[in-house]
């Protein structure tokens, strides 16, 4: 990683279309670096942490979407005048801007190649079993052939999945292969941009990383409680909490997860990993990666059990100087819990929930959610299963699952 001459401070170019990532650019401000935020026109007006930015730009969109020749054109234009160092990626969905970018000016980092591992659903399949990791059965949705082949193959039920989206958004479920066929006949010319995969049924797990030198540095493993696709397809409370310590689960996935991130060639930064616990054969398979912080306020869950917040940790590594090892150590060693609902209430009242052990609560118009923590996972489970039962009678309110982005 080259870093700036001494004579001036490093600085980091940050690329936001969706607002999120205050604490890395607090974090990399206060680390004594130079900060540029490049984010949406429609985002003008947000209350970005300006105290803590040396300059904002805009650039036009029409629902996040920005036109990259003109955005490239910009920057590069803006780096006739001020030496770019870093340039890194605040939500998913700018993650293949920022590689653009760097390729473009030359910029060290995730180059465009090593970003699709972690942003298309194909690539990052097709080389995890390039090099032998476990993952569901998939097609591509491109030669009708090789589809009717894996269809023949491999049972359904099916998931059909976008495969430039995040999380669960877009995500169709398909019972049987003739059902398949009449939701790419609607797709159109759009289904190449999908890929096909068995259903597996099991337990979802996420391991939430930081690495440096393709090593994992810190990383801690959590288990949904209910599979994010059901949260956004059947209407759900969104739970998750963190893994019993030195379990068998736990020291399987970190393995795990350090051998994934290490063959799609994740050099430097931070990412958020799914995994799957087959039903049927007690196995781990791969689901998805990425090269950000966890949604859904993981990175909160995340802080309550070690004591690290993922963003500010992501810029100090950023930040680190040319031949500085990155080393990071766990505040905390605590198990939490997360909780997460829509709710029928525009401000719902949490102030029932007073348990000690609740160390946060969302502010957030229509939702309802809490953290949980101690130095006990039987009492994190026991808190969130009670919790659960009241969330669906105090707050709960469902709404049709996301088809894109920007819904």
């Amino acid at each position: 990683m080259t870093t700036a001459p001494p004579s001036r401070p490093l600085t980091v170019l940050c690329i936001a279309s969706y607002r999120k990532g205050d604490e890395f650019l607090v974090a990399a401000k206060r680390l004594g670096c130079r900060v540029l935020l490049l984010t949406s026109k429609s985002l003008e007006h947000d209350d970005w942490p300006r105290e803590h930015l040396d300059d904002i730009y805009f650039i036009p969109d029409v629902n996040k979407h920005w036109n990259m020749p003109d955005v490239i054109k910009g920057v590069s234009y803006l780096a006739r005048s001020v030496k770019i160092d870093r340039i890194v990626a605040l939500d998913d969905f700018d993650v293949e801007k920022a590689a653009a970018l760097r390729e473009h000016l030359r910029v060290a980092g995730m180059g465009e190649t090593t970003a699709r591992y972690f942003r298309d659903k194909l690539a990052m399949r097709t080389r995890a079993r390039e090099v032998g990791i476990e993952i569901p059965d998939f097609v591509p949705v491109i030669n009708h052939d090789d589809i009717k082949a894996f269809l023949a193959a491999v049972p359904g039920p099916y998931v059909l999945k976008p495969r430039l989206m995040a999380a669960a958004i877009g995500i169709i479920r398909i019972a049987s292969a003739e059902e398949l066929w009449p939701h790419l006949d609607q797709l159109g010319d759009e289904q190449a941009f999908y890929v096909l995969e068995r259903f597996v049924p099991g337990d979802v797990f996420h391991v939430d990383s930081l690495v440096s030198d393709y090593r994992v540095r810190f990383a801690l493993a959590s288990r949904y409680g209910t599979p994010p696709l059901e949260v956004s397809h059947e209407g759900r409370i969104f739970v998750t909490r963190t893994l019993k310590r030195r379990s068998p689960d736990e020291r399987a996935l970190i393995r795990f997860n350090q051998r994934l991130l290490k063959s799609l060639g994740l050099k430097e930064g931070v990412s958020h990993s799914e995994f799957i616990k087959s039903a049927e054969d007690d196995k781990f398979y791969f689901l998805e990666t990425s090269a950000r912080v966890g949604g859904a306020h993981i990175v909160d869950l995340v802080e309550a059990a070690s004591g690290l917040n993922l963003w500010a940790e992501w810029a100090r590594l950023e930040c680190s100087p040319e031949g500085q090892p990155y080393l990071v150590e766990p505040i905390r060693q605590d198990y939490a819990g997360l909780m997460v609902s829509l709710a029928r209430q525009e401000w719902p009242d949490l102030e029932g929930y007073r348990d000690p052990e609740v160390v946060w609560r969302l502010r957030k118009k229509h939702h309802a959610g809490l953290i949980v923590r101690s130095t006990k996972l039987p009492r994190i489970e026991a808190l969130l299963d009670g919790y659960a039962e009241r969330f669906y009678r105090d707050f709960f309110a469902t709404a049709p699952p996301r088809k894109t982005a920007t819904e």
